[in-house]
């Protein structure tokens, strides 16, 4: 059976970190008056802070950070099918270039993308405020929640426990 849970700030926060943290990459969408699709791209998530907000690491002249700076409002689509769980995240994007959040969130593996390190120039950091999430994800073992979506199907009657519900976050 579904359960519809809407989160406060508090709250939502911790669900926000549970599901990013187990999820972590995400289709990052910017420039969402077109939607189409086409300026979505996957974007490992670097960390979730103690206030909510979603810290990703960038190339400063990437087309992404260009469509930042004309529009704000981005969304990120948070995947886990082999958990069942999922997270649409609605929020307002903000460039940052400072080396002390560099340092703080740097890891070794970024290197593959800045070569130059810590140091490396074309450096910028996304922080993300959302504003409003949306999550599904189920409870339990998947094998046994798959056999009860088996018997679902098979009686008519939803017999699966999954979860749902908007986390308010941030409000701007």
């Amino acid at each position: 059976m579904s359960r519809i849970k809407n989160m406060g700030n508090e709250e939502a926060i911790l669900k926000l970190k549970e599901l990013v943290e187990a999820i972590d990459i995400c289709m990052f969408c910017t420039n969402l008056k077109t939607d189409n699709g086409a300026s979505c791209r996957p974007m490992s998530t670097q960390k979730v802070c103690d206030e909510g907000n979603i810290w990703f690491f960038s190339n400063a002249d990437s087309d992404k950070n260009k469509e930042i700076d004309q529009d704000e409002n981005v969304q990120l689509f948070y995947s886990h099918p082999g958990k069942d769980s999922f997270l649409i995240v609605n929020g307002v994007a903000e460039l940052i270039y400072d080396g002390e959040k560099i340092e703080e969130l740097w890891s070794p593996v970024l290197n593959a993308w800045f070569p130059g390190g810590k140091e490396d120039a074309n450096i910028s950091i996304i922080k993300v405020i959302p504003t409003t999430a949306y999550y599904w994800d189920t409870d339990g073992n998947k094998m046994i929640n798959f056999l009860k979506m088996v018997a679902s199907a098979a009686t008519g009657k939803n017999l699966a426990d999954g979860n749902e519900g908007t986390l308010k976050l941030n409000s701007l």
